[in-house]
């Protein structure tokens, strides 16, 4: 048996929080031994009953003779008197830490007892769990689990100390997060004090109505959430309340001045104003619940989601729309925010990527009703409108927007830090950051590969430049000709090859005008944008999977209406036409100035391998995870060249990629640029060609989703891992692939 944590824990207290630790470290084993002290004799008899410890005292300093570890659990007020009695008593070894709601009243408290010469034990802490029971019968072992508990370290207090709590709290399954004693206590005061504070003030101020009988007996399920804190033990509050005095009545002094806004816009019947206030506070709600889950070391978690399809014959049929183009979709809320007017959206891609842009712009200020249904009416404030945003912008796992944003936040008039989570923290930001500096933008990236976060500084007068391109990159081209929108003169890029265009064709479907000359696109800067209707046809990208689903399926037969067949969009259409695919392209038409058509794939010949022309490459460079698929499923070889950009994607996908195929049974070998993949398809057979195993896919979507389609001819099982990004630009993708015939179910 390894050695416990502790030898002795002594408890001060032994209600909720204290007897859900004791059993806790009893279940754990964690300590030779557990004993408590507490004003209740019954306390103590019911907590020796229950096994929880081994003697009671009513006298704290018996319980504290000999322990390396004492544990606060009592009233904050009562700190200070507990900390003198117990003082002769602790040894210089001893951890000494608290469960308080409060810190600073704590730290207070054992300065008037120990002086400035504060035990290298002493860490406060504070555990963020309770439940509405109290007393040493409602404490649970559970209670802490995926809950935080927040340790207050000070400048006195021990590494070993600091530690072993951690190590402690983390066997019984809480987050460990280390804080400031001011900041945490000031970020308690508006997280848990007020609510609390409001919560008992609206219960009594309809308590104290004539008709209180019935206002609480038609009570919806709102008020009866939000008032069951108020059920809470009023003596605790009230210690709370006046230990946490100042931060309190800042919370306080906060939530008057917002009340009084919204008071004022109902009274005005600033519909606009009202309802860009209430979708801002919606979407900030569920983007911080994505950003707080998603932004923690995605890599430290085993698997946070994982896609499983079984072996067997499957088909693939059926009409489809994939979900609006991500691209177009970003485009749509930063040029709508900017612009003179109301813009509105249809078509708007609701995935965590463009959500994440959505969001962005709401935090500087702009309001913006929906996404409902894929609908979204972006009210624009101007060339000039922005405003500077409270903390930094988090991107998620979008380069597009950061990109981009890179471009237009370089020219505002105020500083900003991009931060994004995991897989987007790794991805190179120079490419845009160095141009941007010619324009002269301040703008910082982080460690010798230029990754994010990315600070920039504003008030910076910005002069248009002739760039040109190293490599393809319309997001880079893009970031470029944004920053150019603020810029003195002209700015103009040059590219090798054509990429996407979609900046230059909204931009003059927003009024300003953009030339295209051959490779060379330019600007003038110093104009606006008017306000203007968008639609966002469906995504190529997302389309792609389903036309390859289709191409390597037998007897397959798939419609994708109102694509977007943009002309430096269509690699995908062309590629798998050279490969013999049974695809035709129907219907085309014109939305929102970009070209759209329904796309129809048949499964009725084997693919051929070829070698992918190059100048097809930046049209297509998306869709190659996908049309890896296709050409393991071909007769013959295929060679991917002049496709470096592609290393530097959401991950690797050259080698990504190629561990998976291997990992599936596909002969293939990476290269600098592109890959050779050996196809293992007959003419007329249909048969399986891919085995089975585990795919990492890095947290890459379009990896994991290239990966499913192998589905439709595998022999054994395949499992997916770190699918959860799929939701970044195809959330209804498991969805729509079981309509049409691959089952594909999903874990955490």
């Amino acid at each position: 048996m390894s050695q416990p944590l502790f030898e002795k824990v002594a408890f001060i207290g032994l209600g909720l929080i204290g007897s859900s630790l004791a059993r806790v470290i009893r279940a754990g084993h964690l300590a030779h031994d557990i004993v408590a002290s507490t004003r209740s004799q019954k306390t103590l008899e019911d907590a020796k009953a229950l096994g929880l410890i081994s003697e009671g005292y009513a006298d704290p300093v018996e319980a504290v003779k000999g322990a390396d570890l004492v544990v606060l659990a009592l009233p904050v007020r009562a700190t200070q008197k507990v900390l003198e009695a117990i003082k002769p008593y602790l040894s210089a070894d001893t951890i000494i830490t608290d469960v308080g709601s409060t810190k600073g009243n704590v730290v207070e408290a054992a300065k008037a007892v120990f002086g400035d010469a504060l035990p290298e034990g002493f860490v406060p802490g504070h555990p963020i769990a309770g439940a509405e029971h109290t007393g040493v019968h409602a404490g649970k072992v559970d209670l802490f689990a995926h809950h935080k508990v927040i340790l207050t370290p000070l400048p006195s207090s021990a590494d070993w100390a600091v530690d072993k709590l951690t190590q402690l709290w983390q066997a019984a399954k809480a987050e460990v997060i280390c804080m400031d004693v001011d900041k945490h206590d000031e970020v308690l005061a508006h997280t848990s004090h007020l609510p609390h504070l409001m919560a008992f003030n609206l219960v009594e101020q309809l308590a104290k109505r004539e008709d209180n009988l019935d206002i609480f007996r038609y009570a919806a399920g709102g008020f009866r959430d939000f008032s069951r804190i108020a059920a809470s033990d009023p003596q605790m509050w009230h210690d709370i309340f006046f230990a946490n005095k100042k931060a309190v009545l800042n919370a306080v002094n906060g939530f008057e001045q917002q009340l009084a806004i919204i008071r004022k816009l109902i009274e005005d019947e600033d519909s606009q104003a009202l309802m860009g206030l209430l979708g801002h506070a919606q979407a900030a709600r569920q983007h911080f619940n994505h950003m707080l889950a998603k932004k923690p070391f995605m890599e430290k978690n085993k698997v946070t989601q994982q896609f499983t399809i079984q072996p067997g014959t499957k088909s693939f049929q059926g009409k489809f729309t994939v979900p609006g183009d991500k691209s177009v979709s970003h485009r749509s809320i930063m040029f709508g925010a900017i612009a003179e007017g109301t813009t509105h959206v249809t078509g708007f891609l609701e995935g965590e990527d463009a959500l994440a842009t959505l969001q962005a712009f709401r935090d500087m200020g702009v309001s913006i009703e929906g996404p409902k249904n894929g609908e979204v009416t972006i009210h624009g404030v101007g060339m000039h409108g922005l405003k500077a945003p409270q903390s930094a912008i988090y991107m998620g796992n979008s380069g597009t927007s950061m990109r981009l944003l890179s471009g237009m936040l370089a020219a505002q008039n105020f500083d900003s830090v991009m931060t994004g989570d995991a897989s987007l923290s790794k991805r190179p930001m120079e490419r845009i950051a160095k141009p941007l500096r010619e324009m002269g933008a301040q703008i910082q990236t982080t460690g010798e590969r230029g990754t994010p976060p990315v600070s920039i500084t504003g008030n910076q007068n910005l002069k248009g430049i002739q760039y040109d391109l190293p490599m393809a990159s319309a997001q880079v081209k893009s970031g470029i000709l944004l920053a150019g929108l603020w810029a003195e003169g002209e700015t103009a890029v040059t590219e090798p090859e054509p990429t996407r265009d979609h900046t230059e064709r909204m931009l003059r479907a927003f009024g300003y005008e953009v030339k295209t000359e051959g490779n060379r696109i330019s600007l003038q800067g110093g104009g606006k944008l008017v306000g203007t209707n968008i639609q966002v046809p469906s995504d190529i990208s997302s389309a792609a999977f389903f036309m390859v689903g289709a191409a390597i399926t037998e007897n397959s037969d798939v419609t994708l209406e109102a694509v977007g067949i943009n002309p430096t969009r269509t690699g995908v259409i062309e590629i798998l036409k050279q490969m013999g695919a049974d695809i035709s392209v129907e219907n085309e038409r014109i939305a929102g100035g970009e070209p759209i058509a329904d796309i129809h794939i048949r499964g009725t010949r084997t693919l051929k391998g070829i070698h992918m022309p190059e100048d097809q490459v930046p049209l297509a460079i998306d869709e190659f995870p996908a049309l890896f698929i296709a050409a393991a499923c071909a007769e013959g070889q295929t060679i991917l060249t002049g496709a470096a950009e592609l290393r530097v994607k959401e991950s690797d996908r050259i080698q990504v990629m190629a561990d998976g195929l291997q990992t599936l049974g596909i002969d293939c070998t990476p290269t600098v640029d592109g890959i050779i993949i050996e196809g293992k398809g007959k003419s007329g057979d249909w048969s399986p060609i891919f085995t089975g195993g585990e795919i990492e896919s890095h947290h890459d979507h379009r990896i994991a989703m290239s990966f499913s389609i192998a589905g439709l001819r595998n022999s054994e099982q395949i499992k997916i891992v770190g699918t959860e990004t799929v939701a970044t630009s195809f959330p209804t993708f498991t969805e729509l692939t079981s309509i049409a015939g691959l089952p594909i179910q999903v874990s955490e």
